[in-house]
């Protein structure tokens, strides 16, 4: 049995000592730790086994020194210790995951992307929370809830909307799929910075296929693609397609050329450039602008966005189902083009299409006939 071997056989408070004292030590003398002490230390943190200020300095320590590989799958693994994962019964999911921060800085479409891809025949879950720091911003759990739909539905329940062909997507929270974590929300608040939970959360695929099971996310800066792709292999993901988004998510810039990465069965990264010009969009605002007088935080909230999140939510669930009703006007607009360009970017990653001109023309036909908003409807 070697050292870490025998150090995991202690009790949480002295394995997270052990770790604090290697990984806090200074810019220069702070050392790494293995995926399985990674892993440990999660662990006891979800079961509040050790003190907050101790798992606290544990995140951002790794963060302050910069989190390893193994750091990150070790983290990640515990994360996926507690999760409640289901295998949906159809043969392939695509697994879509947006900033859980939110956005706010432009109204988000992708809540809705999940339906529109249903409707091409793309079975699709999203998942998140309703508010988490440091953005506290417009999610999909806040739009969803302000269409009307049920954000509320246990892993089981999503999975069986997956299987229900007149369905074909779902939205599940963290709240759900992984409690232990999502009860975290504070400390990570209190923290402020980002941190490892923050990178290895979206990864944990609650709800996976038969056969593939497909990631599919947004990135701003390009060294994160590698360890998304990394994690993403880590977690069994069968391929991978990063976006480099409006504000981290998975909508390029509608007004200008964007890149995206991928791997197809394991492999290696590649990298293609779009033009959402190639496609028929010419939009003059990269994504849904925000209104201009937006409705003020409410004063009980001491830590918030900038705005009321609820309510600019809600006027982001209206420009999504007008532009679900294939509405192409003002704000519907530019979040018609923007489940356009997602959408058949996606297509053209699971080679649904030969080419994401056909791809386009797909999702288009889909929205103008009704049948996005008729998997949108079908939805709890």
């Amino acid at each position: 049995m070697n050292d870490i071997d025998e150090l995991l056989q202690q009790p949480p408070a002295t394995i997270m000592r052990s770790i604090i004292q290697r990984i806090a030590t200074g810019p220069d003398m702070s050392k790494d730790i293995s995926a399985a002490e990674a892993r440990a230390a999660m662990n006891a943190i979800m079961d509040k086994e050790v003190d907050p200020v101790q798992a606290a300095i544990f995140l951002i320590a790794l963060r302050m020194k910069r989190e390893t590989d193994d750091e990150n799958r070790g983290i990640l693994d515990g994360i996926r210790d507690k999760t409640r994962t289901i295998t949906a019964d159809v043969d392939e999911v695509l697994d879509l995951s947006d900033p859980y921060n939110g956005y706010n800085r432009s109204l988000p479409a992708a809540p809705f992307l999940p339906a529109v891809l249903a409707a091409c025949g793309v079975t699709t879950v999203s998942h998140g929370v309703e508010t988490m720091s440091p953005k506290f911003g417009i999610t999909h759990h806040r739009v969803l809830k302000a269409a009307g739909k049920n954000v509320d539905l246990s892993v089981q329940q999503a999975a069986d909307q997956l299987s229900n062909s007149d369905t074909g997507w779902a939205y599940v929270d963290q709240k759900a799929y992984c409690p232990a974590l999502h009860d975290l929300a504070a400390l990570r608040s209190n923290i402020v910075k980002r941190q490892a939970i923050t990178t290895v959360e979206v990864l944990t695929g609650p709800v996976r296929g038969k056969n593939k099971t497909h990631y599919m996310s947004g990135y701003v800066h390009k060294p994160y693609t590698r360890v998304y792709a990394m994690l993403a292999r880590h977690s069994g993901f069968d391929s991978c397609l990063m976006i480099r988004g409006v504000e981290g998510g998975i909508t390029p810039s509608l007004r200008q050329s964007g890149k995206v990465f991928y791997y197809h069965d394991m492999g290696e990264e590649q990298g293609q450039d779009f033009d959402p010009a190639e496609i028929g969009i010419k939009q003059e605002v990269r994504a849904t602008p925000l209104p201009d007088d937006l409705p003020p935080a409410p004063e009980s909230e001491d830590v918030s966005a900038s705005f009321d999140a609820e309510a600019v939510a809600t006027m982001a669930a209206d420009a999504g189902l007008a532009a679900l009703n294939g509405d192409r006007d003002g704000a519907a607009g530019s979040s018609y083009d923007a489940l356009v360009y997602s959408a058949a970017i996606a297509l053209w990653h699971l080679k649904k299409t030969q080419t994401i001109k056909d791809a386009a023309e797909k999702v288009r036909e889909v929205l103008d006939n009704g049948k996005a908003l008729q998997h949108f409807n079908a939805a709890l």
